[in-house]
Parts: C-alpha cells; sequence; structure tokens
C-alpha cells in the first residue's frame, strides 16, 4: 500500500492495515489500545484509508455495544484493501490452472490443489499430537505461506478452536477454482483426525477463512491414550 511521505505514518498505517487484516471488524479505540496510540490519530488514518477505497465502517451490533453513549464504528478491509496486501502472479496462476485443466480434467486441478496445501503443511505432525497443538502449528505453516492465520479457542456456540486466515493470497485464483478451498478444509480434517467445518471464506466476501475444529472428550481421551502408551512404551525400553 502506498502511504505519505513521513516514514513513521507509514509505518503506523501499515501497523493499522495488519491489525485490521487479523481482527476486523474493530473499532478505532481497540486499534489503538492494541498500537499504544490516540483513537484520534487511528481515526485519522482509518479516514484516509476510507477515502482510498481500502477500508469500511458499520455501526456495531447490539451485542457489541457496551456502556453509555452511541456505538462506536467498526472497522475492516475492503476487497480493494486486501487485493493491495499482494496476489503475486494472479493472472499467470489462473492461466495455468485452466490449461491444467484442459489438459488433465478437473482431477488433474484436484490434485494440484491437494498436494499444495500437503507442502505448506509438512512437517505440523511433528510435536506434541493433542488438537490444540497441532492446530497451532497448522496456523504457523499457513501464516508463513501468507496466511496471516490465527488459532482461538471458542466455547460457543460450539466448544472448538477456530483456525482463521485472516489473509489469502490466492484468493482471487480461488474464486476461480474452488478446489484450492476444498483441498484446504480435506487436508486439515485429515491432519486432525476429526471433522471440521468451514464457517466463512473471504472469497465468498467474509473477513477471514474461518474453520472450526471440534474439540470433544473423544479428541482428549484419545489424545490421552496415546501418550500413555508412549510413555509406557519408554518406561519399557529403560528397564
Amino acid at each position: 500500500m502506498k502511504f505519505g511521505p513521513d516514514g513513521t505514518d507509514r509505518h503506523t498505517r501499515g501497523a493499522i492495515v495488519r491489525h485490521l487484516l487479523e481482527s476486523g471488524p474493530v473499532t478505532a479505540g481497540e486499534i489503538g489500545e492494541q498500537l499504544g496510540i490516540s483513537a484520534a490519530g487511528v481515526r485519522r488514518h482509518l479516514d484516509a484509508l476510507m477515502d482510498a477505497g481500502d477500508a469500511q465502517s458499520s455501526a456495531a451490533a447490539a451485542w457489541q455495544h457496551s456502556g453509555r453513549g452511541r456505538p462506536a464504528k467498526r472497522y475492516r478491509l475492503t476487497a480493494a484493501g486486501r487485493a493491495k496486501m499482494g496476489h503475486a502472479y494472479d493472472d499467470l496462476a489462473a492461466a495455468a490452472m485452466r490449461q491444467l485443466r484442459e489438459i488433465g480434467g478437473d482431477e488433474a486441478v484436484r490434485t494440484f490443489a491437494r498436494r499444495r496445501i500437503d507442502t505448506i503443511l509438512s512437517g505440523v505432525t511433528e510435536g506434541p499430537d493433542d488438537v490444540e497443538s497441532v492446530v497451532e502449528r497448522v496456523a504457523g505453516a499457513l501464516t508463513e505461506a501468507g496466511y496471516a492465520a490465527t488459532a482461538t479457542e471458542v466455547s460457543a456456540p460450539l466448544h472448538g478452536i477456530e483456525l482463521c486466515q485472516h489473509h489469502c493470497p490466492v484468493s482471487h485464483v480461488a474464486e476461480e477454482f474452488p478446489e484450492l478451498c476444498e483441498t484446504e478444509r480435506e487436508a486439515f480434517a485429515e491432519i486432525l483426525g476429526t471433522h471440521v467445518q468451514r464457517l466463512a471464506t473471504i472469497v465468498n466476501g467474509n473477513c477471514a477463512c474461518t474453520t472450526h475444529v471440534p474439540l470433544t472428550e473423544t479428541n482428549t481421551l484419545r489424545h490421552t491414550a496415546r501418550a500413555e502408551a508412549t510413555t509406557t512404551s519408554k518406561l519399557g525400553a529403560s528397564t
């Protein structure tokens, strides 16, 4: 994104853009608290982003308002703002995948999409195998690949972990080739050993691609059994 000539302003606006990407919709006050700057200073940058068409505001929902006074506006990036975050070689990638489909059919596209996400997630099964730890490693691998991913435990409406990809470097291509999204969900389910559900996607206009990973008693018991078996094996080997 292009900012003003002042280096401090450029750094601050970049931080605000990243916060909108990862946490939006969010208020100016919440951004200010996270970045240690005044809400008025944040609003100055938000106004500039909205003038450029990179951000938009909306009224807070009733459940998001607390205290007296007018509900604070909540801000998020627009599709144009997301586009400026970097979608390198979109046209070339889409053209290549069209050729792949012409040569090898739908199955060739699906195979390519699956190999792509498998490469991104290679190595995430190494380490503690409880669901929480694996999801954290999946989020880390996705972030390294440009997806700005987070993993947050939630209790409602269902207990579990929400794996959120706040940016998608291939979202423009995924609009034409949904196999990129479908094979992601399949890979998550296989790696985590449980059914996962896609709740939202950037391609459909949402703020993030959100995948719900359930945390159930079965998950916990399965992990406990594996851990106990590993401990018993190590003790047996040492005697």
